[in-house]
């Protein structure tokens, strides 16, 4: 299904385009949550990318536009943390030339964003998404393994809508550790009127100890739900929208469900992540990565070079892990924590 990418967006070849580009800034977090970057693993003893190793913000700058050709219109910086990388906000600042990008966003843990949330705001940045996976002090201490107390993502949280950032929270859902926190969580941001996503455990990277009984399936988070607010279903905002949307009745506010394992979305799926260090992943499961900037360095590669690179690696792209998961678990894949999820 390849195509003049001079002429024609390329379509991978189970005929899906390339929508939405997630990069991560930086492999280094200020939280060791445990189905990211457990502490036992992600230790004093762990190995960071150096400065010279990381992508250099002038060659992603050429990277997001050699995407944007080929029909990028959603942005995505990530980490680990992208806070914590020198220069972010300024890079944010630069990404305003490709008036194609539709939507730019930025996931971060919040610890951060009070500081930064005007910053970013004034820079271009549309939304955030938070990760936050319980309101209860002790649950969420355990979970991000530094004992933070979630207020201080909660100010980060305010501090972002203060400065007219759209907002979202990601709450990854395990059971027999913080499934008891649904409802307290789904309370609390219907009430802010802030778009809340339950995401299931996903066996992503090889070091969270996933195991499927921790799987929480959305139907039953849906019916958890159900047993307290009224909602209904609402339509996707676009093809590939990873999560199934719903709205409270009598609010209007929305929560959303991922269900990667229970209901995988494969066939529609439009992303593609840049690690830290510059390697192209074509599925947030792979194993292996291109080396995107190797190859930009080893060839000195110019712009319309760059671009046909890109169009040619999506363009060969069959992924579908989700709808041919294996039980074993036995394949090793990427750690989130390097291609931001």
């Amino acid at each position: 299904m390849s195509s003049d990418p001079a002429t024609t967006p390329p379509l991978d070849q189970l005929g899906r385009p390339v929508r939405d580009l997630r990069v991560s800034l930086t492999d280094r977090c200020n939280l060791r949550c445990t189905y990211c970057m457990p502490a036992e693993v992600f230790d004093k003893d762990h190995v960071f990318l150096r400065k010279e190793q990381l992508l250099r913000l002038t060659e992603l700058d050429r990277i997001i536009g050699a995407f944007v050709r080929c029909g990028v219109r959603k942005l995505r910086l990530t980490g680990g943390e992208p806070l914590l990388r020198r220069g972010a906000v300024k890079f944010l600042r630069g990404l305003g030339r490709f008036a194609e990008l539709e939507d730019v966003a930025m996931t971060t843990n919040g610890l951060l964003l009070a500081e930064f949330a005007e910053e970013l705001a004034e820079a271009g940045l549309h939304r955030v998404t938070v990760s936050l996976d319980a309101l209860d002090p002790e649950v969420f201490g355990a979970m991000n393994g530094r004992g933070h107390h979630p207020s201080r993502v909660l100010e980060g949280i305010a501090a972002a809508q203060a400065a007219g950032l759209g907002v979202k929270v990601n709450m990854v859902v395990q059971r027999g550790v913080n499934d008891s926190q649904i409802l307290p969580m789904a309370r609390h941001f219907k009430d802010l009127g802030v778009t809340l996503r339950f995401i299931e455990f996903m066996d992503v990277g090889n070091t969270n100890h996933w195991e499927p009984h921790m799987v929480v399936p959305g139907r039953k988070i849906l019916a958890m739900l159900a047993r307290e607010f009224d909602f209904e279903p609402v339509a996707a905002d676009y093809p590939g929208e990873v999560a199934s949307r719903y709205r409270h009745r009598d609010n209007g506010s929305e929560f959303g469900v991922i269900t990667s394992i229970s209901a995988p979305f494969c066939r529609q799926c439009s992303r593609a992540r840049l690690s830290a260090d510059g390697r192209l992943f074509t599925c947030l499961f792979a194993s292996e990565g291109f080396d995107l900037v190797g190859a930009m360095r080893a060839g000195n590669l110019d712009d319309e070079s760059l671009h046909c690179l890109v169009a040619d690696l999506w363009s060969q792209r069959n992924d579908r892990y989700s709808e041919i998961r294996s039980g074993s678990g036995s394949a090793q894949k990427v750690e989130m924590s390097f291609i931001g999820g």
